[in-house]
């Protein structure tokens, strides 16, 4: 099926949006990134490509046009991402922004969203930093040890958070903490509250950030909290409701991933084939061998299967309706998605695959984080067996 044939099968898919973002990241080819990997951790943020999507309304996308974005569903935004990991470039630096913002935009004050999403959507401030995994705790957040306790008008932090992507590189913080302790609740879940930090204000003054040197360049960090203290009005919310609050979030961050997801599918196909179709051996392109051909073809049909329900999560979302099961299905099918393209490739290469310049391997050590993060392919089949099937709880 053609490009063409596939927009009327499917409908209006903003090709004028893909096109504009393919344009912008023209300008940062492989180069660009490999060479951001060569700094040393600080110096490995890829400043101008943020800068250049912020200064383009891009990270705005999401944000209501009353508060200065662009007022576009989050399939819009499935676009933007989709598009730039299609490019060879990676979202991890800012995809954040798009859905930290919405706890905000859904669950904030009146005054809350008037004072930072329009900065956000400007650029002035940086909403990049969600703090909610710990290092005892990974994904069972409701048993996170972080504490807020009530000081005067404001609360008192302490804590540790881990894996907090771009806190570094971020104004603002979305932090998950708990106000009450969890042997005083009905439900595990209860007694957790999200808060609005300014770290330009906290780092320093009880707050102390540290990078973590990784496996892929998402600049992520350890935060410490030593009593530090935030006013009152950086609730968000009611307290003791957060985790239900970071829930809503999730389900966007999940459809946002799986975007990225399949825009790493799109890339391993599109660099798998051209080179199976160059490279010739005993005299004929390697595309003509089924032990080339059939991977890369069993990978893009698992693409196929796993855009689609991306694009049902995307649909339910946007009209409001529950959608934390085609989420969740979405971003693991989609991450397995990307894991089975990216063995295509690289298999596809073979020795050339380990070479940086081709940038299989760089895209192939990002596409195995989807198997993990945000959510990993575990917690997601629990999530299936339980809450869709209706079988036992597992954990």
């Amino acid at each position: 099926m053609s490009d063409t044939e596939t927009v009327i099968a499917i409908g209006e898919d903003y090709p004028e949006l893909r096109d504009a973002v393919k344009k912008l990241c023209a300008d940062f080819p492989g180069e660009y990134w490999r060479g951001l990997e060569d700094q040393n951790v600080d110096g490995s943020y890829p400043t101008e490509f943020v800068k250049t999507l912020t200064e383009s309304g891009f990270l705005g996308a999401l944000i209501p046009e009353e508060y200065g974005g662009a007022g576009l569903p989050i399939r819009a935004g499935s676009v933007i991402l989709e598009t730039i990991h299609e490019s060879g470039c990676s979202a991890g630096a800012v995809h954040a922004q798009m859905y930290t913002m919405g706890t905000v935009l859904r669950h904030g004050s009146t005054e809350q969203k008037q004072e930072y999403l329009p900065k956000i959507a400007s650029g002035e401030l940086r909403l990049q930093a969600f703090g909610v995994t710990e290092p005892t705790t990974g994904s069972d957040t409701t048993q996170l040890k972080t504490r807020a306790e009530k000081d005067g008008d404001g609360y008192r932090i302490n804590g540790q958070k881990v894996w907090t992507s771009r806190a570094l590189h971020s104004d603002l913080m979305l932090l998950l903490a708990r106000t009450t302790p969890a042997d005083q609740t009905k439900k595990r879940s209860d007694g957790l509250s999200c808060f609005l930090v300014d770290l330009r204000e906290a780092r320093g003054n009880g707050c102390d950030i540290q990078p973590l040197d990784a496996m892929i360049n998402h600049n992520t960090t350890e935060v410490f909290f030593d009593n530090l203290w935030i006013p009152g009005n950086s609730l968000i919310g009611e307290e003791g409701k957060g985790f239900r609050y970071i829930l809503d979030g999730m389900n966007a961050e999940r459809i946002l991933i799986s975007a990225e997801a399949l825009g790493d599918c799109k890339f391993f196909v599109n660099k798998a084939v051209e080179y199976s179709k160059e490279r010739v051996v005993f005299g004929n392109p390697i595309g003509q061998y089924q032990g080339i051909q059939f991977p890369i073809a069993k990978a893009y049909a698992e693409y196929q299967g796993a855009d689609m329900m991306a694009r049902k999560a995307a649909a339910l979302f946007d009209a409001g309706e529950p959608c934390g099961a085609e989420a969740n299905m979405a971003k693991h099918l989609s991450g397995e998605a990307a894991w089975a393209c990216g063995e295509a490739c690289f298999t596809t290469h073979g020795g050339f695959a380990f070479a940086r310049e081709y940038d299989v391997e760089r895209k192939w050590r990002e596409a195995r984080i989807f198997r993990t993060a945000p959510i990993s392919t575990n917690m997601i089949l629990a999530y299936i067996g339980q809450h869709i099937l209706g079988m036992p709880r597992s954990y």
